[in-house]
């Protein structure tokens, strides 16, 4: 098997450009079935109240995979988040160094309930046919 790479270098921008760049093409996304709700984190810091809402999502295929994910201040929407809803999720992944341990934070930019799409129900076609048969041996053909 032959594999080919094609790396290009990415265009020379002006810098508030650049910036705006890299914010829009920033986030992942995902989709998962939320599992788990772990308790609501709450606290001050020197910018005023925070709200941090830790949730545990499994994903769909082959190997699932069981992701924790934070959602921070007002994008905790209480109305999503139930167990069981599946979720599309636009994500950030950030690492940071602490005493020479590396720690890895998932977090959530935006959340919105999966459209499902809902198959038309299909219609029953039982039809039941009386015939009277004069060679009643008990078959039904």
């Amino acid at each position: 098997m032959l594999l080919f790479f094609c790396f290009t270098k990415a265009p020379k921008m002006h810098t508030s450009t650049l910036s705006l760049y890299q914010i829009k093409n920033k986030l992942m996304q995902l989709t998962a079935k939320l599992t788990q709700l772990l308790p609501l984190q709450t606290g001050i810091s020197k910018n005023g109240q925070w709200r941090k809402q830790d949730i545990i999502v499994e994903t769909v295929g082959q190997y699932p995979k069981k992701i924790c994910i934070s959602i921070w201040g007002d994008k905790i929407n209480e109305k999503q988040l139930v167990i069981g809803n599946n979720l599309d999720i636009s994500y950030d992944l950030e690492s940071r160094e602490f005493n020479g341990k590396w720690y890895t934070d998932v977090k959530a930019g935006k959340i919105s309930l999966k459209n499902e799409d809902t198959p038309e129900k299909k219609e029953d076609n039982n039809y039941t046919i009386n015939e009277t048969n004069e060679d009643d041996d008990g078959l039904p053909f």
